[in-house]
């Protein structure tokens, strides 16, 4: 048996680790050597590093679920369902615990991505298009699943994501869509 906590540590740490073991492979196909198996083994160690580079970025994506609500990515929608829609961001001077509002945004639709720190929890805030915002806590349920949403975007730099998730920044600004002339 596997300690529960050694076993989530797999679970987490599992695409970086499976990707160590194809850097590792072809380290060996290199150490073979030969005019097929060198080359092949070059070209699984730049795979398996660049693998270890996405995992080591969405990694830093996934976080212990301590906020309410879920986010759920289908069909190119990003929703976040809040556990209570009554209770949205608290102002100055309150005691009410900052949550965020639940909505949906279609991908296509979203014009701004910005990293908000509000009475000291991190929030995804989302802008779309004709303005609309939807604010998403970091560490909400399936949250980690917005890394693969955001590097569909055009022209998105997820080094500069991720490295601004360890910042504690008032607001962030780190993508904005360029403006596109549509025909109506």
């Amino acid at each position: 048996m596997i300690r529960p906590e050694v076993a989530e540590g797999f679970k987490r740490w599992g695409e970086v680790i499976a990707a160590g073991v194809v850097v590792a492979f072809g380290a060996w196909l290199i150490w073979l050597g030969g005019l097929i198996l060198m080359p092949l083994g070059l070209v699984a160690v730049a795979l398996g590093l660049g693998w270890a580079l996405i995992g080591w970025r969405r990694l830093r994506f996934a976080r212990e679920t301590n906020a309410p609500g879920l986010v759920e990515i289908d069909e190119g929608r990003i929703s976040y369902f809040a556990a209570s829609r009554a209770r949205a961001i608290a102002g100055p001077g309150s005691n009410v615990s900052a949550l965020g509002m639940g909505g949906e945004l279609p991908l296509r639709e979203l014009a701004e991505i910005r990293l908000l720190t509000l009475q000291g929890q991190q929030y995804w805030r989302l802008r779309s298009l004709s303005g609309e915002a939807l604010l998403i806590p970091l560490d909400a349920a399936g949250a980690d699943a917005l890394y693969d949403a955001f590097a569909s975007l055009p022209g998105i730099d997820m080094g500069k994501i991720s490295s601004a998730l360890d910042q504690q920044t008032a607001a962030q600004s780190l993508w904005t869509r360029k403006q596109v002339s549509r025909l109506t």
